[in-house]
């Protein structure tokens, strides 16, 4: 890789190792990059004494869940193939480090040339893939001299990326050593053919499936279940932080015969604290819930776990869905694939799925309290309009289902 490069990431690691002082979330990380090697290597004295079969790397749970409905196939029809799976974010790791999908799940150390090279020899990948932004580019140039088959899922691409500008040409041939890049729409496959890359074909997103495979083995929560049964209106907020609640929290507060439940995206004590004590003695923790029951008056059930949300917004009337005030939005599709309309920050510009759903009518971008407060007046009040946008959301979902199987048959045919 080019100095540039390589000097960003050297300052990207400085930078961490400061971060870890007084982070424990950057700390885990880099203990879990340290580790990574010795973990392969004891991995594969009994599990793939050859190498693997498959390396895939996602950078956190967003991308696992692009990444996931390809290795459930696989696994149900190639369960001989040991697979390797790593993550970059400790959110990501700490939720899914246990996937029983795969045969070894590690953090991925920094992109240097030597962490590449270790990675690899200690991984001895028959191939790789890489699932929506992940480029790493010394990673790829070692699969790439090594000739290891090395592929990009559900990924997607815009003007502004480095890859199609002049200055960042040098970083566009990072892109050159993927045998091949399953894009998510036309405008990315045409980005990419402009810069001369046209190993593309174009095969939609495999969030898609993996929502709609959700909801057909879908959850019962009875605490959501007791606290929405009556409700003419409920509010499922998923993955949602400070900014977000400063938006929704007053309007339901306002409405007493709208129930809310609330996934934030970190749930430390805390964090939890602060959030009860917003809805002034109506709100409870699932935790306290499954032990005593739904208390009176609660008309808001906070979750404080993981792995339940892609089933609570089955409980929705509207979906809220977060980090649209921040790094930007999570997963939307989980929410639509119900058939309810979902609302979202500003932040969605990344997303072709967010641009696609508010064209249909499915979704709702909130820039400020008065619009998600015109927005959630109409959805509360007319229900028909409610309906209507429902209705849009949940079609979007159906038509654009199929990628997995698309990937499949290329990358493992019979």
């Amino acid at each position: 890789m080019n100095l540039l490069y390589n000097t960003g990431i050297a300052l990207y690691s400085a930078a961490a190792h400061i971060a870890a002082l007084r982070s424990p979330k950057v700390k885990e990380m880099l203990q879990g990059e340290r580790q990574a090697v010795a973990q392969i290597l004891q991995a594969r004295q009994t599990i793939a004494p050859d190498g693997f079969d498959l390396w895939m790397h996602v950078a956190s749970l967003g991308e696992f869940e692009q990444g996931r409905p390809l290795l459930e196939r696989l696994r149900r029809e190639r369960p001989d193939m040991r697979i390797l799976l790593s993550f970059f974010s400790p959110s990501g790791y700490r939720v899914r480090h246990n996937f029983n999908k795969v045969d070894t799940v590690v953090y991925l150390p920094l992109d240097t040339p030597t962490n590449a090279r270790r990675f690899i020899d200690a991984a001895a990948p028959k191939m790789a893939i890489f699932v929506k932004y992940e480029f790493w580019g010394n990673y790829l140039q070692q699969l790439h001299r090594r000739h290891v088959p090395t592929y990009s899922i559900s990924a997607i691409f815009r003007p502004g990326q480095r890859f199609f500008h002049p200055i960042g040409r040098l970083a566009g041939n990072v892109l050159q050593y993927f045998t091949h890049i399953y894009v998510q729409d036309d405008a990315s496959a045409n980005l990419l053919r402009s810069i001369g890359i046209d190993r593309v074909t174009v095969a939609g997103d495999t969030r898609f499936d993996r929502v709609t495979d959700i909801q057909r083995t879908v959850r019962t929560i009875p605490e959501a279940e007791a606290l929405t049964a009556n409700a003419p209106f409920t509010i499922v907020a998923g993955s949602s932080w400070p900014p977000d609640e400063d938006l929704f929290i007053p309007w339901v507060m306002s409405h007493d015969d709208v129930r809310m439940i609330i996934a934030p995206h970190e749930f430390d004590h805390d964090r939890l604290q602060h959030l009860l004590a917003r809805f002034n003695g109506c709100a409870c923790l699932l935790s306290e819930a499954q032990k005593h029951g739904l208390p009176a008056g609660c008309r808001c059930l906070i979750i404080d776990c993981f792995g339940l949300l892609s089933s609570l917004y089955r409980y929705g009337s509207m979906a809220y869905v977060g980090g649209g005030f921040g790094v930007g939005i999570h997963n939307i599709n989980e929410a639509a694939v119900y058939g309810i309309p979902v609302a979202f920050g500003p932040n969605h510009h990344k997303f072709k799925e967010a641009a696609d759903l508010i064209a249909c009518g499915g979704a709702f971008e909130v820039t400020d309290t008065p619009t998600l407060t015109a927005i959630l007046d109409r959805l509360h009040s007319d229900t028909a309009a409610r309906t209507t946008a429902g209705t849009a959301a949940g079609d979007y979902i159906r038509r654009n289902i199929g990628a997995t199987d698309r990937i499949f048959s290329d990358l493992f045919p019979q």
